[in-house]
């Protein structure tokens, strides 16, 4: 390499994307086996949502990603968690909030595991899978973080 010249390095571009608290997403969860705490009742939280994407190349725009096409992404944790109750699969009470749901007194979504973990997991899941389809993979979801209030959140990333 001659003197003087800078060999070229891989760079990643990153760009957030934050649905915060004021995006109304009204969320109760019920953590059956968290019998040690109050996790255990029904509890609520108004949840926000922060992205993380990443590119080794711009688009024709010079973005990582365009922001407009997260609208489906949107709506999405729109139907997932505004004013949802979310209850897991082997909850021994999901006959109960099927009846509720069925009586037309709460949104009913029966989840594998829930948690703001298990919450963080799902949505890393399903933006990825969006992104990656949307942008032919050029962008990736490096990670996403979702708070249950100023004081605590989970953060689901890549490994590597």
């Amino acid at each position: 390499m001659p003197v003087g010249k800078i060999p070229p390095v891989t760079v990643v571009h990153r760009s957030t994307k934050t649905y915060g608290q004021h995006e109304g997403l009204s969320c109760c969860f019920r953590q059956w086996q968290a019998t040690h705490s109050h996790c255990s009742l029904l509890h609520g939280y108004a949840l926000g949502f922060r992205f993380v994407f990443a590119t080794h190349q711009l688009d024709k725009h010079n973005w990582c990603l365009d922001f407009g096409s997260l609208k489906p992404v949107r709506a999405w944790l729109h139907e997932m968690f505004d004013h949802t109750v979310l209850i897991a699969r082997d909850d021994p009470q999901l006959g109960t909030f099927e009846q509720l749901s069925a009586q037309g007194l709460i949104a009913l979504r029966v989840l594998d595991i829930v948690g703001c973990e298990a919450v963080a997991s799902l949505a890393f899941n399903y933006v990825q899978d969006f992104v990656a389809e949307q942008t032919g993979g050029r962008v990736w979801l490096e990670s996403v973080e979702v708070s249950e209030h100023g004081a605590n959140s989970a953060i689901c990333q890549r490994a590597g």
